[in-house]
């Protein structure tokens, strides 16, 4: 986990650096001149500033080319950005990694659109007339696309009614797994084999959210008919405390609830400890690695299925 975190980190930084120097080899390349406002390159390749050629220039195509390559920078650096600062500060945030994500999410789908807009423009495409047609459009295209919109009104809910976060775990019709990644339609699960589910955000209808609170880890543990069930008793209050304290992952117990049942070759006692959902399963196998050995030195027997075969001959 350790090891990923590091790489994680890596990431960013080696991003961040990669950015920095090609934000400043373009600043140079646009503003190095001594009066950046009449440099040709700067008229070029800024894409807020007025196309300094005409159609009928012979160089029109090809530095049309360089100023729609220079747009696509800068939208695509802008919107890197914003992501980026998003993944750095979602973490430090309390309950604020779910809103990044969302919010990196929507980022990335508003600069396509901006970029799609941007380059349409530079062609000489009347936008105002295009954004007046996409508002028709997406009434139409609305109609048929409603499962995308509940989609991202689920999306939105989750996050402000913090119904889960990421790193939480959760059950979502019956697929266990910790919550990796939230977007504006889809949300990632993870379970403990490594595979992800993917599911609509829409389709969260009913889910547990097992990391809110404490969990509880049990133990059911056998014992034979023959102990003397008071000893036993004593034994774990005496020794219960220990494992708390050698294992840090148990948050409150472990406790001795009782005898849980009379099965038909022993009796079963419980032993419960609460702890992070995460720890559950590693919880309930270190208490009974414990308990085995404190039944061991106390000569406490566990019993174990047997079959007593008789031979006909012998009767």
């Amino acid at each position: 986990m350790k090891k990923i975190k590091d790489n994680k980190t890596l990431r960013i930084v080696v991003h961040s650096i990669l950015i920095l120097i090609i934000l400043v080899s373009y600043g140079l390349l646009i503003f190095g001149a001594s009066n950046w406002s009449d440099n040709f390159w700067y008229q070029i390749l800024n894409p807020f500033f007025e196309f300094p050629l005409e159609t009928s220039d012979i160089n029109y195509v090809s530095y049309m080319i360089l100023r729609i390559l220079s747009i696509c920078f800068v939208v695509c650096t802008i919107t890197h950005i914003v992501r980026l600062v998003l993944k750095i500060i979602g973490p430090k945030l309390k309950r604020g990694q779910s809103l990044a994500s969302l919010l990196s999410s929507f980022a990335k789908y508003l600069g396509a659109i901006i970029l799609i807009f941007a380059v349409l423009g530079t062609l000489g495409v009347d936008t105002t007339v295009l954004l007046a047609s996409a508002g028709i459009l997406s009434l139409i295209v609305g109609l048929g696309a409603q499962p995308l919109i509940e989609d991202i009104f689920a999306g939105i809910f989750i996050v402000f009614e913090h119904t889960f976060e990421i790193g939480d775990i959760i059950v979502v019709d019956g697929f266990r797994g910790t919550v990796k990644e939230m977007g504006i339609r889809t949300t990632k699960i993870e379970d403990a084999g490594g595979d992800v589910k993917v599911i609509n955000n829409s389709d969260i209808r009913t889910l547990i959210n097992m990391t809110s609170k404490l969990s509880t880890a049990v133990c059911d543990i056998s014992i034979s008919y023959n102990e003397d069930i008071e000893k036993v008793e004593r034994v774990l209050n005496e020794n219960l405390g220990k494992i708390k304290d050698k294992y840090k992952s148990i948050v409150n117990g472990p406790t001795y609830v009782g005898v849980q049942s009379l099965s038909d070759s022993a009796v079963v006692i419980r032993i419960i400890a609460e702890c992070n959902e995460t720890m559950r399963y590693q919880v309930q196998r270190d208490i009974n690695r414990e308990i085995k050995i404190i039944f061991d030195q106390n000569n406490i027997l566990i019993p174990y299925p047997q079959i007593v075969v008789h031979d006909a001959k012998d009767q």
